[in-house]
Formats: C-alpha cells, sequence, structure tokens
C-alpha cells in the first residue's frame, strides 16, 4: 500500500497576501501546504480521501489518471470543496465516480452540488455516485474500509482505517470505543491545528499525548495552520516516532 500527501493544510492556515508570518514566506516547499487530503493505492485500486478546494491541483501534481473512489470525512469546504473536478475523471474514465459518506454528508453534497443530481443531464455536468455509510465496516474492489468515529467539537466526524494505516483529521475528541480502532495501527495520521488550544481541532500537545498513547511505529501530523509553526522548527520538538508530514509525502507501506 502506498499513501501520498496530497494536502497537508488548512483553510486556517492556508497563506495570504496580508499575513507576514514566517511560515507564509518561507520559500521551503515543505511549508507549501494545500487543504488536507490524501491518496492510498492498494494494488491497481486509488482511492482518495476528501476533495478539498485544491483537489484539482493535487490531481495534477500526482498526475493522477484513475480513482476507484472518493471516501469523504465530513462535509465543510476544505474537504469537499472540489468535488466538482471530479468531471476530469468522468471524461476519461467514462463513468460516475463512486462517492462514500455519511448520510448527513451525502444531503451536503447534494446541496453543495446540486446541478450535477438534477433529471436533466448535460455532458458537462460531474457525474458522482453517492453510496451511504455508517459507523461499519466497508468494502470496495474488496478493500477494507473502518471508519473510526471522532468529535470535530460536536460534529462527529469519520477518519479511516485502511489495513494498518489509520488517518484521522480535525479531531477533538476521540472515545475510548473508538480508540480501540485504532490500536496496532503502524502508522496513524492525526490533526494537529496549532500550539495553542483550539476548540474543535487538536493541537500540537494533546496530538502527541494520544499518539503517544496508541504507541504507532510511526505517526504523521496533518491538517496543520501556520500558527503551528515552520516544518523545521516542528520537527525538531517532535517526539522521535512522530514527523511532521508534508504536501507530496509518499509512504509505503
Amino acid at each position: 500500500m502506498r499513501v501520498t500527501f496530497l494536502g497537508t493544510g488548512t483553510s486556517q492556515g492556508v497563506p495570504v497576501v496580508a499575513c507576514n508570518c514566517e511560515v507564509c514566506k518561507s520559500t521551503n516547499i515543505k511549508d507549501k501546504r494545500l487543504r488536507a487530503s490524501v491518496m492510498i493505492e492498494v494494488g491497481e485500486n486509488t482511492f482518495i480521501i476528501d476533495t478539498g478546494m485544491d483537489f484539482r491541483e493535487q490531481m495534477l501534481r500526482e498526475n493522477v489518471k484513475k480513482i476507484e473512489a472518493v471516501i469523504i470525512t465530513h462535509d465543510h469546504k476544505d474537504h469537499i470543496g472540489g468535488m466538482d473536478d471530479l468531471r476530469g475523471f468522468n471524461y476519461t474514465q467514462r463513468k460516475p465516480i463512486d462517492v462514500f459518506a455519511t448520510s448527513d454528508v451525502i444531503k451536503s453534497i447534494k446541496n453543495d452540488f446540486r446541478y450535477a443530481f438534477e433529471e436533466v443531464k448535460f455532458s458537462s455536468l460531474p457525474e458522482i455516485k453517492l453510496h451511504t455509510i455508517k459507523n461499519k465496516p466497508f468494502k470496495i474492489n474488496n478493500v477494507n474500509f473502518i471508519p473510526v468515529e471522532v468529535l470535530h467539537y460536536r460534529l462527529k466526524i469519520f477518519g479511516y482505517r485502511v489495513g494498518d494505516f489509520t488517518y484521522i483529521t480535525d479531531a477533538s475528541k476521540i472515545t475510548p470505543c473508538e480508540m480501540d480502532k485504532i490500536r496496532d495501527s503502524k502508522c496513524i495520521v492525526l490533526n494537529a491545528l496549532r500550539i495553542k488550544p483550539h476548540i474543535s481541532h487538536y493541537n500540537l500537545e494533546q496530538a502527541i499525548e494520544i499518539l503517544r498513547e496508541l504507541k504507532p511505529k510511526t505517526a504523521y501530523l496533518t491538517h496543520i495552520s501556520h500558527q503551528l509553526g515552520s516544518h523545521r522548527q516542528v520537527e525538531e520538538k517532535l517526539p522521535s516516532f512522530i514527523k511532521l508530514a508534508y504536501d507530496g509525502l509518499k509512504l509505503d507501506l
């Protein structure tokens, strides 16, 4: 299995002209963070978790030619805002793209991209085949996905475990029952928004505490804002088994 970090940032940390911080001005490519998303390749299957507003740029950068399915964590715009660009894969693959999400997220997708679900179809519209998932394991082309329900403040969202790899973003709390699903993962990806506490995301200290408890062989931090600091600054302070993820990073697991 190969995992590619398509993006490791968040809308709260996207560099803007008005920002004069060290991270936004950095020339280090590891400080250039698009919205958080990963690509998981298992055999001939290519899966994408989340299609944020940078989805098109991420697909072009990684030269992705084919997608088996998209799996969504939750319906915030930095995680579904680029779904319209699935139309490019409709054109090359000549079929709808399968999208897996909870019933609440599906409602949001149908509302935000309602033109794609109208009865009158046009050739240029994205073709999306929606699949409702619950907090139970499901399979896509014989690849097993285990949802991990976490709290994003009061909103219940999903992370996912695939084999020995677990990917969680936007979490602020994980119950003991859901933590048990993650245990024994060899590689865990977890969000760490910034240094200061945040109401709906783990900060750096909280993320490290969770990962120390779970004790994976390796761990990576994602969903990073510029308030966390530069890649170089943060990595110097991390335990040896935890790394700061960066856009384009590839893991062979």
